[in-house]
């Protein structure tokens, strides 16, 4: 779900690029983190080792409540705001890289794809070509998917730092649409909050929201809205070309 900053693209809003009947979709495009990976609680214990030697504790609550979706650099620059640390250029970046010292440390080392992940990029990758749209880092990404044994089944990878603008810009899932070699009508993304919808959706996507992260009530910008990654089948990809909205 990771993204880098609040921008003018907003959940609510009343755009919608709409669909035709005989809209087929052909391509997946996965949000990574609070989609496959329950990667979150990695992050927060990363982060809360990188700051507790300056005096600061980054609750779970305020982590998921203010936190929660940006990147290292914002989360980074946002907390030291919030608790009066100076914070130059130089010392973001050896927290960055510290944080990300830490998080590499621990990811082979625990469970971290939520159930039904597998199982389903398996699925889909019998049926359609899959391409990943994250604000995470891309090394991170590839390094949990080789350990679960399924970085082949992804064509390609946007981690943050691979596009001009994060998510909810449309910029990744633009970019996706190019890498599949199609227009962004034939993708779908699946993401779990209203801002990575926002973001699939302003770029032409069709877009399925999954309540890993949110409620139902965060995804109704959402074309269709699933319970967890079992849900997530090719008859459900094939019904986003049958209702137009």
């Amino acid at each position: 779900m990771r993204i880098a900053c609040r921008s003018p693209y907003a959940p609510g809003s009343a755009w919608r690029v709409p669909a035709t009947e005989d809209t087929v979709i052909k391509a997946i495009v996965f949000d990574f983190d609070g989609v496959l990976a329950d990667s979150e609680p990695l992050h927060l214990r990363a982060y809360q080792k990188v700051l507790s030697p300056f005096g600061i504790s980054l609750s779970k609550e305020d982590y998921y409540t203010r936190y929660l979706g940006y990147d290292d650099e914002g989360v980074f620059t946002r907390v030291a705001a919030a608790n009066g640390l100076p914070l130059d250029e130089r010392q973001l970046r050896t927290f960055i890289a510290e944080k990300a010292r830490v998080f590499d440390a621990v990811i082979g080392s625990e469970e971290i794809l939520y159930p039904g992940a597998a199982a389903c990029v398996t699925r889909m990758a019998a049926r359609y070509p899959l391409g990943i749209a994250s604000g995470a880092l891309r090394h991170e990404i590839e390094a949990i998917l080789r350990c679960a044994g399924l970085l082949q089944h992804f064509r390609f990878i946007i981690g943050s730092g691979d596009t001009p603008q994060s998510k909810p810009a449309p910029d990744p899932y633009r970019r996706a649409a190019e890498l599949h070699g199609i227009p962004p009508a034939e993708c779908v993304a699946i993401e779990d909050s209203g801002w990575g919808i926002v973001s699939a959706k302003s770029a032409g996507l069709a877009c399925v929201g999954i309540t890993t992260t949110y409620s139902r009530s965060h995804l109704t910008d959402a074309d269709r809205i699933v319970e967890s990654l079992d849900e997530f089948t090719p008859a459900l990809i094939e019904s986003l070309g049958v209702e137009p909205r």
